[in-house]
């Protein structure tokens, strides 16, 4: 075959091959070829540019090298030697090629291309020579010839290609270098970057080609690096297209142009200059996700660790934080989790995050309130100086989120943060003291109600604040100063939690002692309780409940389970025992094959609970030594913050609460010596605390340390009689507890102290007084005759009756404790000394409890100044107001004296919560509290709370509704708990508390005007304190039952005082408004009620039956009803109302004639029984005589039901309850405020009613029955419409009803009062009456319109419904 040649050789056109190669054709073999190539090579290899001779000698040879025979040669080995040969033919030739053809140009570097593949293994015998030809194209710049050419991009793409290929982490760095000249000396020189050539550089890029070859995409990255300056504008021009025009078709890489935004800026974000602005558009756009993707890429880039792209392009970045305020969630979740980069790799960016942050800890997403947790507190964990101190108070108020997930992570992340930072002290002193506040914080979240915050927090006390895993004495070295740091709420929610931890306890043992007793169903019962108890310590209570009896199912049947977990809870349990013994009882419960096991979870939450992982002897013994070491100066307590001081007296504190749930751990004769050293320090609370914890712990000191006896006792008697109060109280009560001869120890102290008691020295009159009163209360046998002699002749006469000093006329209300003057504070301790001798004897034989409530009684009557000489300043007056108000409370706990204090006595006492003192206020309502929360005090105390609605301090109210809260709380779990708790209803159900409430208020002091507009205020706004609380959920249909109970009292006599008819309309009147609210507040209160509600007759006095008037004497007589005002053209109205059991005299309204226009309308309510009044028969007479105008003497005497409607139908009234304001537009179209005109100098009302009428087909059809049960032939009804006699359509109602149901209804479907059917014509005036219902004789007789025979059933339940004083209601 013959091969035509680009050009002619010179000369004579022969091929001039070097010395000793024969001429080269496809005669010969390849082996022969091969091996003349190889001379080839070197002959050009030894050539250098300035050879001219040798270069036109081998001109020839070189055209015919680039022959179609050798550029196509199947073998691989003559394409090698030929291309190194073309490559040193083109170092030869340089700068002008000896191939002048474009197409053998482009053959010729499309084929030296090709070669380059033989790169990729480097263990080839020919790689050398690979690496030859890449070492002199790069070396020459040999594709630089390709410039020329028109296609010379199909060259570079194919050449960038096959480098980008061949490279692989067995070439070493020369390989890449050459690459890297050869590809950037072609990207430098030219005239720029097509998009196919850049996306093969850029797809090295993108994470899938990223993955799979590393070398390639650092060989792109040094690429780009190098030539940033050339191809940064080819890149702009790309993301400009693809980013703001939207042409995704430029390029196949414009799906992944944001990872390649990413990579770029990772590699020189001067590739990325022009594109930045671009990505502001985008952050913009309208597109959720789009947005998304934008924030995504920005945030890694904003977060980067060496990224300045904030500081240099503050628009962007600014634009940026705006999108933590997206409105599309996942936009908000991917800011908040780039903040975390951020504060950790650009701390100078927290300023502008902090702001954002705070808003989105606000968010109501709750997976981003979580992450801005997480966010903060990985930051903080890495470093603590990486978030100030507002973003650590975001987290702070997270523990408070509603979400449990979100107040978790805020307490787990708060409770890591103090164990590295304040127990291990990783960052100093500086660090610690700046997030000292989390201990406080974690312990108060212990005062929530929720179980799993409780659990929560004993979890991170036990693992994070005082680590259990640390040894005895580095524990109790942490736990030790750890409560001297504490505030006084962390201190007490630490002592709540041990005594809830140890009660937790109690309900354990006592389950199985249940179980050592025989089966019985009497014991069945009391586990069924104690299972319950239990349960509810624990989370999720309803699956607790099941889980518990299964654990009481299994411990049943595995004794040995029985004893691991009595050994758990005895008291003598060691903490490495506790230990073992959870680890053994979980083993006994795990089961292998199943991976989760809720059952098991329910039962380590309870292990968890009742274990003593922190005290035990050797914890109480590691516990003293430290207090030993604090007294004697040798502590550490400077270095932890505290001084001594503090430790010494918070050590002693922490001892003593133990000593109440862990009292066996303390009995050791060391632990007693060190207390008796501390009984003799001047600390007075330090020796307090000491005798406290003898009380708590000294049982067998009398028997096994009788060396600590002998010396013990000597120092109680001496502290009960000079030392101070609360020292002289613990003293009597630790002698009383812990000594078998109590008596003749307590009277060594009572005789002496009797005798020297001496009301000129006040001062030493205190401490004699209070343990005076603590021993008569704890051996009332014993002491009770002498004291009766004290309290009758020093107590009262000599100390309470006399005021011997004048006090401090400062005109302050209240004064500290040490202001205060001896004189009174033995005045307050005397009372207490009689309210404790009283609690002692716990009976009124002697009358003496009568004769100390007239006391108690007096002294708030005149206000704390019980002689009222004037001479007891008003702070002193304040004090003894508190004292007089707690000691009836505290009297009222004990059920013989509850019984003779009288209802003016209890509102005497209840009346000390409206003080006018603040402290007073504060105090007394805070003592009402703990006792009702503790079911002590009856419940008509509860009716006290009602009063705090006047409190003008805004905390105050809302401290009383807590209590409230709390205690309806507490009271409808014990009923639920306790099924015997349903036989004693009447004393603990919270809606009981009405009765109380509504007497209460009906003779509050400042309620004397029942026609006073801001009176009726007051007394609405206590009923709706009250009624708010009570009425937060219908539990059992409850809102009918409060309905029912005001109604009934309705129907009764004020018991305080029977006779006393403005008494009586002033409780009336309380009930209206009550009744008002009530309807206001629910609309299921017109359902039937559940239970016939219980008054209390110490009261109400409930009134007999009246005698029914004969049938005839009430024909012809005008019907006075509720809802109904009779008028004439000249006359005033006169409205009657009724009671259940009673006929209610007429209610007569009249206005001033001398002030038309801002009138008046009083009353006079008397409640008509068997024996009326004559002024009342002529008054009822008179209204039935056409109602004539009354005279205006007697207008002095009218009725107050006017103003009271007018004051329940004001906007003010109705606008205060939201369910209310929300139906009023709806009410008020059935209830309309009268207007008035005058004649004759009388307001008359208008003729038209008040109440609307019923829709004229509702009253057809009413007729209709009405005539239908008299006995009567009803009309033939319109044939447009046919139902069933039965039951009929109420109007705007698709369902058929009944016909007690339609009675409930109004004519618009609305519910109203439920009024049963007869009982409509008293509702709505503007009906006729209805006849009555009986069968028999009577319901045959025909009745005239308008007139209702009172002996008929119609007109019983009439009365049944009516209400006396506002028949507007």
């Amino acid at each position: 075959a013959s091969y035509s040649y680009t050009r002619k050789p010179a000369g004579d056109g022969k091929i001039i091959y070097p010395p000793g190669v024969k001429e080269i054709t496809d005669k010969i073999s390849n082996d022969e070829v091969v091996k003349r190539l190889k001379m080839v090579v070197k002959t050009y290899m030894d050539m250098d540019q300035d050879s001219e001779e040798e270069k036109q000698q081998y001109l020839g040879l070189a055209l015919h090298l680039a022959s179609e025979f050798f550029l196509r040669n199947p073998n691989k080995d003559v394409r090698l030697l030929v291309a190194c040969c073309l490559a040193d033919i083109f170092r030869i030739y340089a700068p002008e090629a000896p191939y002048t053809s474009h197409d053998k140009l482009k053959d010729i570097f499309l084929f030296i291309t090709r070669q380059l593949k033989g790169l990729e293994d480097t263990k080839s015998p020919q790689f050398n020579r690979y690496f030859y030809l890449l070492e002199n194209l790069a070396w020459v710049k040999s594709y630089n010839i390709c410039f020329e050419l028109e296609d010379c991009n199909e060259i570079f793409i194919q050449l960038f290609k096959t480098l980008f290929s061949v490279i692989n982490n067995s070439h070493n760095q020369k390989v890449q270098m050459h690459m890297m000249d050869l590809m950037s000396s072609i990207i430098m020189e030219g005239d720029g970057v097509t998009q196919e050539l850049l996306d093969t550089i850029l797809i090295n890029l993108i994470p899938a080609h990223k993955n799979l070859n590393k070398q390639a995409y650092d060989l792109a990255k040094t690429l780009l690096k190098r030539t940033v300056q050339t191809i940064e504008t080819c890149i702009a021009n790309f993301f400009n297209q693809v980013l703001v025009m939207g042409k995704s078709s430029v390029s196949d890489l414009s799906e992944h142009v944001f990872d390649l935004i990413q990579e770029l800026f990772a590699i020189d974000p001067m590739l990325l200059t022009s594109v930045m602005p671009q990505l502001e558009f985008k952050l913009k756009s309208n597109d959720g996700e789009e947005r998304l993707a934008v924030v995504r890429l920005l945030a890694k880039l904003f977060g980067a660790k060496d990224s300045e792209l904030a500081s240099q392009n503050r628009p962007l970045w600014q634009c940026f934080l705006g999108r933590f305020n997206d409105i599309h969630v996942p936009v908000r979740l991917e800011c908040v989790k780039f903040a975390s980069h951020c504060l950790m790799n650009h701390p100078d960016l927290a300023r502008d995050l902090t702001e954002y942050l705070k808003v989105r800890s606000h968010d109501p997403e709750e997976a981003i309130r979580h992450d801005v947790i997480v966010t903060i507190i990985n930051a903080g964990r890495k470093d603590l100086n990486l978030v100030n101190d507002q973003l650590l108070g975001f987290v702070r108020e997270r523990t408070l989120d509603k979400r449990w997930r979100v107040r978790k992570e805020a307490m787990m992340g708060l409770a890591q943060l103090y164990k590295k930072y304040c127990l291990h002290h990783e960052a100093g002193k500086e660090s610690a003291q700046k997030i000292s506040w989390i201990k406080d914080k974690l312990l108060h979240i212990y005062y929530q109600n929720s179980i799993d915050d409780k659990l929560l927090v004993e979890k991170i006390f036990a693992q994070y604040m005082v680590p259990h895993s640390l040894d005895t004495e580095e524990k109790m070295k942490c736990l030790y100063y750890l409560y001297a740091c504490l505030d006084t709420n962390a201190v007490k929610a630490l002592n709540e939690m041990w005594k809830c931890q140890n009660m937790l306890r109690g309900l354990v043992k006592e389950l199985l002692d249940l179980h050592k007793l025989p089966v019985s169903e009497a014991n069945n019962t009391a586990m069924f309780g104690k299972l319950m108890s239990i349960a509810k310590n624990l989370p999720d209570a309803g699956k607790a409940q099941d889980f518990m009896k299964k654990f009481n199912q299994v411990l049943g049947e595995d004794e040995k389970l029985r004893v691991q977990l009595e050994m758990l809870i005895s008291p003598t349990c060691s903490c490495k025992q506790a230990e073992i013994c959870v680890r053994e009882i979980t083993r006994k419960l795990t089961f292998p094959k199943q991976p989760t096991n809720p059952f098991l979870e329910m039962v380590k939450f309870l292990l968890e609970r009742i274990a003593p992982v922190h005290i035990d002897s050797e914890a109480i013994s590691a516990l003293v030594k430290l207090l030993n070491k604090s007294i004697e100066g040798t502590a550490d307590d400077d270095e932890e913050g505290v001084t001594p001081d503090t430790a010494i007296r918070s050590g002693l504190e922490l001892l003593k609460v133990l000593s109440f749930t862990h009292p066996t751990a303390f009995h050791s004769a060391e632990t007693y010596e060190s207390l008796l050293q501390c009984l003799k320090m001047e600390d007075d609370k330090v020796a307090e605390a000491a005798i406290q914890i003898f009380r708590n712990t000294g049982q067998k000191i009398e028997t096994e340390l009788q060396q600590i006896r002998s010396t013990l006792i000597p120092i109680l008697h001496q502290k009960a009689k000079r030392g101070t109060p609360h020292q002289a109280k613990q003293a009597v009560h630790c002698i009383h507890a812990i000594f078998n001869n109590k008596e003749v120890q307590l009277a060594q102290i009572f005789e002496p102290l009797s005798r020297s008691l001496n009301a000129d020295v006040p001062e030493q009159l205190i401490t004699p007084l209070v343990s005076l009163g603590h021993i008569s209360m704890l051996a009332p046998d014993q002491f009770a005759s002498p004291m009766k002699s004290i309290v009758a002749n020093f107590i009262v006469k000599d100390l309470l009756m006399n005021d011997r000093s004048v006090g401090n006329k400062n005109g302050k209300l209240w004064t500290t404790d040490e202001e205060v003057s001896p004189e009174v504070l033995a005045k307050v301790q005397a009372i207490k000394l009689l309210v404790r001798w009283l609690l002692g004897m716990k009976n009124n034989q002697s009358k003496s409890a009568n004769s100390t409530l007239r006391l108690l009684s007096a002294m708030l009557v005149s206000e704390g100044d019980l002689t009222e000489q004037k001479k007891i300043s008003k702070s002193d007056m304040s004090r003894l107001r508190l004292a007089a108000g707690g000691a009836i409370m505290k009297l009222a706990q004990e059920p013989c004296y509850h019984d003779i204090i009288t209802p003016e006595q209890f509102q005497l006492c209840g009346l000390v919560i409206n003080d006018e003192c603040y402290q007073v206020r504060q105090i007394f309502a805070q003592k009402l509290h703990l006792a009702l929360v503790k079911l002590m005090l009856p419940l008509e105390y509860l009716a006290v709370f009602a009063l705090c609605a006047k409190d003008p301090v805004k905390e105050r109210r809302a401290h009383a509704r807590q209590c409230l809260l709390k205690n309806i709380s507490v009271r409808r779990e014990y009923i639920k708990q306790n099924p015997l708790a349903q036989e004693k209803l009447v004393s603990l159900l919270p809606e009981y508390v009405v009765p109380y409430m509504i007497h209460l208020l009906a003779h509050d002091p400042d309620f004397t005007k029942p026609q006073e507009y801001e009176q009726l205020k007051d007394i609405k706004e206590c009923l709706w304190f009250m009624l708010e609380v009570l009425m937060t959920k219908n539990e059992n249909n409850s809102h009918a039952f409060l309905r029912k109970m005001v109604e009934n009292i309705k129907q009764t006599k004020d018991a305080q005082c029977p006779e006393d008819a403005k008494a009586n309309e002033k409780l009336y009147i309380v009930c209206d408004v009550a009744l008002f609210v009530i309807a206001n507040k629910s609309t299921a209160c017109h359902l039937d009620s559940p239970k016939e509600p219980v008054l209390p007759s110490k009261f109400f006095l409930v009134q007999d039956k009246p005698k029914t008037a004969p049938v005839l004497g009430a024909v012809n007589k005008p019907l006075t009803v509720p809802g109904r005002r009779i008028f004439t053209k000249t006359t005033t109205v006169s409205d009657t109302t009724s009671n259940t059991s009673t006929n209610s005299s007429p209610l007569s309204s009249t206005i001033n004639k001398n002030s038309p226009r801002s009138f008046r309308v009083t009353s006079n309510v008397c409640h008509s029984n068997s024996s009326v009044t004559s002024e009342s028969t002529e008054s009822r007479a008179q209204e039935n005589n056409e109602n004539p105008v009354i005279k205006n003497d007697e207008s002095k005497k009218a009725s107050s039901t006017f103003t009271l409607h007018i004051f329940l139908t004001s906007q003010s009234f109705m606008c205060f309850n939201p369910v209310l304001f929300s139906r009023r537009k709806r009410a008020t179209t059935r209830l309309q405020t009268p207007k008035l005109r005058w004649s004759n100098g009388v307001a008359v009302p208008p003729k038209r009613p008040l109440l609307l009428p019923w829709p004229r087909k509702m009253e057809r059809r009413r007729r209709q029955r009405v005539e239908a049960e008299a006995g009567r032939e009803p009309p033939t009804p319109t044939p447009t419409r046919r139902r069933s006699p039965s039951t009929s359509r109420c109007p705007n109602s698709s369902s058929r009803t009944t016909r007690e149901q339609r009675d409930r209804l109004t004519c618009r479907g609305e519910r109203r009062w439920k009024l049963p059917a007869s009982a409509w014509s008293s509702e709505l005036t503007a009906l006729p009456c209805l006849s009555n219902r009986k069968s028999g004789e009577e319901a045959g007789r025909a009745v005239e319109p308008g007139v209702l025979s009172p002996a008929s059933e119609a007109h019983r339940q009439v009365e049944q419904w009516s209400r006396p004083a506002c028949p507007y209601l």
